[in-house]
């Protein structure tokens, strides 16, 4: 039997044994009421995800904190402010979910072409991310920049798109702070990078 249910009559029975307990999740209080104790594991995922929500919000200051290169031809390049692009950088909530969902790939390799889960490629991983906060991303580089809504790049906050190179052919998530999270190429694992060594193709935000 479990602990008490809301409603259901008063336990009549002794308190677990410690080692009972413990593996039950249980243990009795200082007035002998049976209380229960979130397991590790479960602790160890609340503590990461409010790590990951707090170093996220941490990470949307000023996107003018050395954002790379501003020239760029593609689509949503720094000259751009259409109708519909965004203004200001404020991060887009699904953006900054996104990147805090990429970040749980830190490591692994990188495998052209590659879906995940055990590698990934750079526009694969940025699919994958948004896809887990209900944003249906193409994938590839190209597609994806002309997907979502245009941004400046004086304008870009973390969680944004950012495609990357002359020719549109690598992409990654902005981080803040002048780092694009990426799956950069073969033999360097997932995780950040300068964007000051990229020329920015384009940015959007979903």
């Amino acid at each position: 039997m479990g602990a008490e249910v809301c409603g259901s009559p008063p336990m009549t029975r002794a308190a677990p044994r410690v080692s009972e307990a413990v593996s039950r999740g249980l243990f009795a209080g200082p007035t002998g009421e049976v209380r229960f104790v979130i397991g590790k594991p479960l602790r160890r995922l609340f503590v990461g995800l409010v790590v990951t929500t707090i170093v996220t919000l941490l990470l949307a200051g000023p996107a003018w904190a050395d954002t790379g290169s501003a020239s760029g031809s593609g689509p949503g390049s720094a000259s751009g402010s259409s109708s519909g692009s965004a203004a200001l950088p404020l991060p887009s909530p699904r953006g900054l979910a996104a990147l805090a969902i990429a970040t749980t790939q830190t490591g692994k390799p990188y495998v052209w072409g590659g879906t995940g889960p055990h590698g990934w490629d750079c526009s694969g991983l940025v699919q994958w991310s948004f896809r887990q906060v209900g944003v249906d991303m193409p994938r590839t580089t190209w597609q994806q920049a002309t997907a979502g809504v245009p941004v400046p790049v004086r304008a870009m906050a973390p969680g944004d798109v950012v495609v990357l190179n002359d020719d549109g052919s690598h992409v990654g998530i902005y981080a803040g702070f002048g780092q694009i999270f990426n799956a950069y190429g073969r033999g360097v694992p997932v995780g950040l990078a300068p964007l000051r060594q990229f020329t920015i193709y384009a940015v959007r935000r979903f």
